[in-house]
């Protein structure tokens, strides 16, 4: 694992993984299925993986912490980069910074929430996390009443931001006021495009940022590796080509929510089996996995296969 800090090459070097974590029955931790898929997407290229929201960090237990941080930094090759997640409560903040601290990881991700929430209380509390954890944190703009720009741009002025994922959606994403205030504000290499393949590449083209997060990039990691490469050198129209290859996958997330399409996906594909569910989230029904499994089958297709399938 990558334990110097995240650089702009280092984001423009890889996709941004944002994988699924595998549970046994019991719910701990499936250290081989995890495995299994990390192996999956560092055979296609990519090597940053960011365990957040499709992780389900959000309902993880403290105490559970230490022992996944510990799998995550000797998992991945030395070249990898890990980025986990903290919060999005201010307890959660505070006591996993100071499990942070006892590893080398060069970032972590605060999980955002709206409430009870402030902009002002936000940013205390990525200070406060910084100042714990002793690395700089990745700030996640998934809503506009979050904070504003002007509150972001303070933060990474301060050297407190290592980068931002920006995922607020939008019907046209090349008609965004509050990412185009952002970028007058902010160093806009510093800045990722954290909404999957649909809006990356007018978020690349338009508005100059770094990279793009995916989850879909679980399936069919080189295809969307391949997409990110073809953006950097202004090859538009092959890299529309490829964004339509995760449309239909997509649209299932959009339709039944992002990550339980996600995690359904990879296990019916058959890369790796992601097993139960933490709570609070629950699977799908078994109608709409039947719908899921052809999918991302196509997908996983699309992108070559692999050759890392665990039963």
């Amino acid at each position: 694992m990558q334990t110097t800090p995240v650089t702009v090459q280092d984001l423009q070097s890889s996709v941004v993984s944002v994988p699924p974590l595998a549970r046994k029955d019991d719910l701990t931790l499936n250290d081989e299925a995890n495995l299994a898929l990390i192996r999956h997407l560092e055979a296609g290229g990519v090597r940053i993986f960011l365990y957040g929201g499709n992780a389900n960090l959000y309902n993880i237990a403290v105490s559970e912490y230490a022992s996944l941080l510990e799998f995550l930094s000797s998992a991945v090759a030395p070249t990898s980069i890990v980025v986990p997640s903290v919060g999005p409560f201010y307890g959660n903040i505070i006591d996993q910074a100071a499990i942070l601290r006892q590893f080398r990881f060069p970032t972590a991700m605060i999980l955002p929430t709206l409430f009870p929430a402030k902009p002002a209380g936000i940013q205390t509390a990525v200070r406060h996390f910084v100042e714990k954890a002793g690395i700089p944190a990745v700030l996640y703009l998934k809503d506009e009443g979050y904070m504003p720009p002007e509150a972001a741009a303070e933060l990474v002025n301060d050297g407190l931001i290592s980068w931002i994922k920006y995922a607020i959606v939008r019907n046209d994403p090349a008609q965004d006021s509050y990412l185009s205030r952002l970028v007058d504000l902010v160093d806009r290499k510093l800045i990722v495009s954290g909404i999957g393949e649909q809006p990356a590449i007018i978020h690349l083209r338009d508005f100059g940022i770094t990279g793009y997060t995916s989850g879909c990039v679980c399936i069919a990691p080189s295809l969307s590796m391949q997409m990110l490469k073809l953006v950097q050198s202004g090859e538009y129209v092959a890299a529309e080509a490829i964004r339509e290859t995760y449309r239909s996958l997509e649209d299932m997330r959009n339709s039944f929510g992002p990550i339980p399409v996600l995690h359904h996906a990879v296990s019916l594909s058959g890369i790796a089996d992601m097993g139960p569910f933490l709570p609070l989230l629950a699977p799908l029904s078994d109608e709409i996995q039947t719908a899921i499994g052809p999918v991302a089958k196509a997908l996983l297709a699309a992108g070559g296969g692999s050759s890392h399938h665990v039963s």
